[in-house]
């Protein structure tokens, strides 16, 4: 009996453990995920985007988005205190050129408690749009987008104080597809 009750105080000891390793782990992320495993669609693919601006080329970036040109000075605002924004898309010539397991690996990093689903648009001709936010208490840390339809794979992942009233104004710049982002409307009151 004593052993089993050893060996439980283990197995818990372990799993408390493992956890607290997993949320370090979600907390050390700070959203990014992990895309690589992606980079062998390329071989397949008939067309493909790869952006990597991390928080170094973010700053340096800055400075060339002068305040003078409205356009410049609304993007400067938007990536001002991000940390990074990532972009992965493949355009394959046929269907069936990737597979849903090639996709896993990034679905499998969106379950993570840290992510919460806010947007899911699936259709049998279009594909699917997931749209996820990564939250730490009130603030949004993280976006993900993974948008998928029979020819092509896009996965976008912004990281950092996320506003998403100001997102709207990255679609198109810096590699960021169009997302269908639009901003809330201001109440007529």
């Amino acid at each position: 009996m004593k052993s089993i009750f050893k060996t439980s105080i283990k197995f818990a000891s372990v799993a408390v453990g493992l956890l607290l390793a997993i949320a370090a782990n979600a907390q050390a992320q700070g959203g990014r995920l992990e895309m690589g495993q992606l980079d062998l669609l390329a071989a397949k693919a008939s067309q493909t985007v790869d952006v990597n601006i991390d928080e170094r080329l973010m700053r340096l970036t800055l400075p060339f988005l002068k305040g003078n040109d409205p356009d410049e000075a609304k993007v400067r605002e938007v990536i001002n205190g991000l940390k990074g924004i990532y972009v992965k898309s493949f355009e394959f010539e046929r269907e069936g050129e990737y597979t849903q397991a090639d996709i896993e690996g990034i679905r499998a990093q969106l379950r993570n408690p840290a992510w919460s689903r806010i947007v899911n648009v699936s259709s049998k001709k279009e594909g699917t749009v997931e749209v996820y936010l990564m939250t730490v208490g009130a603030r949004i840390e993280g976006l993900a987008v993974l948008a998928t339809d029979p020819k092509e794979v896009t996965v976008v992942n912004i990281i950092g104080p996320v506003d998403l009233e100001k997102l709207s104004q990255l679609e198109g710049n810096f590699g960021v597809p169009e997302l269908g982002i639009e901003a809330p409307k201001k109440s007529k009151n």
